[in-house]
């Protein structure tokens, strides 16, 4: 079968098409086409061979790990799912160590050893050919409804895990809050996503991203009435006079200066949720003293979130079907490049241009 590989032993990226096609190997698995999958920062990372790695005895990763397929063939155990259902796959798989007890007791999200699996991104095979095989606890039904933007399910879990993490600190104050003010500092997918959940919730929002407008990004956050702000224009104290200070902060650029540039716009008793990785070589300088003392005297929490649990997909595929009745066609425009896989080099890459979020389509 077809598939997008990289060789990091070669430092290669390319297609290819005999890679062996999987077949099911236990009664609860499922046999899924693939139609399309989401190109992200992470692969890039991948294609970049800053990490990415193989299973165990090859030489080659599949890539992809944002996903839409088709099931096609059911294993006899298998419930809940049919032939013909269109689902998306779930990225971690948990460590298998006793003494893991976030693994054990099915959150491998918080593992402890750092001894999960990724597929697509760490001794796993991805989602970047043609077919997958997959046991069925880690697929899930995506209503028919949802065929044309169920591919950003997975980026969307992004938003939810944090939310719900966000749910879980704020019930350290002595009173129930009420959704307050929110930033989402970038205007990618994952910002752009985390925008769209933050006002389902009721957060008034505003987007700080770096590009200034018009642009695609700012059209989106005007669709669903969102105030898009340049950090080219809008210092972070700017930002505090213009929207007032923020009691939740939703990080989606992977940029460590933007990120505590924009600390100082946190209100008291505010959160600052991380998503971003960034980018290994990034020289930051920080008043560590003043940073300290702020975190301290206002009681604000810095809260990091990766990969996402089995709820988060079922609440992402439940917001994606609000958004698409709520602001008809705005999530719709997120996906601005559908490409064959050959293309996917260039995608990555940047080399082809424009658009927000970019997918490799195999139908």
């Amino acid at each position: 079968m077809k598939a997008v590989a990289v060789f990091p032993g070669k430092r290669e990226v390319r297609v290819i098409d005999d890679a062996p096609e999987p077949q099911l190997q236990s009664p609860t698995q499922v046999k899924v086409r693939t139609h399309e999958v989401g190109v992200c920062g992470t692969d890039k990372d991948i294609v970049s061979f800053t990490y990415g790695s193989p299973p165990p005895g090859l030489d080659y990763l599949i890539l992809g790990h944002e996903c839409l397929g088709e099931v096609i063939e059911v294993g006899s155990a298998v419930k809940g799912v049919q032939k013909g259902d269109l689902v998306v796959p779930r990225v971690r798989r948990p460590c298998p160590h006793a003494i893991c007890t976030a693994c054990r007791g099915g959150h491998p999200d918080y593992c402890l050893t750092g001894d999960f699996t990724e597929r697509g991104i760490k001794e796993a095979h991805g989602f970047c050919s043609e077919y997958f095989v997959e046991d069925v606890a880690y697929v899930h039904r995506v209503p028919s409804e949802l065929r044309q933007i169920a591919v950003l399910t997975e980026p969307l879990t992004i938003a939810q895990k944090g939310l719900r993490q966000l749910g879980h600190i704020q019930e350290r104050l002595p009173w129930r809050p009420a959704p307050g003010r929110a930033v989402v500092l970038g205007g990618g997918p994952v910002g752009l996503l985390g925008m769209l959940a933050l006002i389902r919730r009721g957060f008034a929002t505003t987007v700080y991203s770096h590009k200034r407008a018009p642009n695609p990004k700012e059209a989106i956050a005007g669709a669903v009435g969102a105030p898009y702000l340049s950090t080219q224009d809008v210092s972070a104290q700017e930002l505090v006079r213009r929207v007032g200070a923020a009691d939740v902060i939703y990080e989606a650029t992977g940029v460590a200066k933007a990120t505590v540039d924009v600390l100082g716009a946190l209100a008291p008793n505010g959160v600052l949720i991380l998503t971003g990785v960034p980018s290994h070589g990034e020289e930051l300088t920080v008043d560590g003293a003043a940073l300290l003392k702020q975190l301290v005297l206002h009681n604000q929490v810095v809260s990091g979130t990766v990969n996402a649990a089995a709820l988060d997909f079922d609440m992402a595929l439940e917001d994606l079907s609000h958004f698409r009745a709520t602001w008809p066609g705005a999530v719709e425009r997120l996906l601005t490049g559908r490409h064959p896989p050959e293309a996917f080099v260039d995608v990555v890459s940047g080399k082809v241009s424009g658009g927000i979020k970019n997918v490799i389509s195999f139908r």
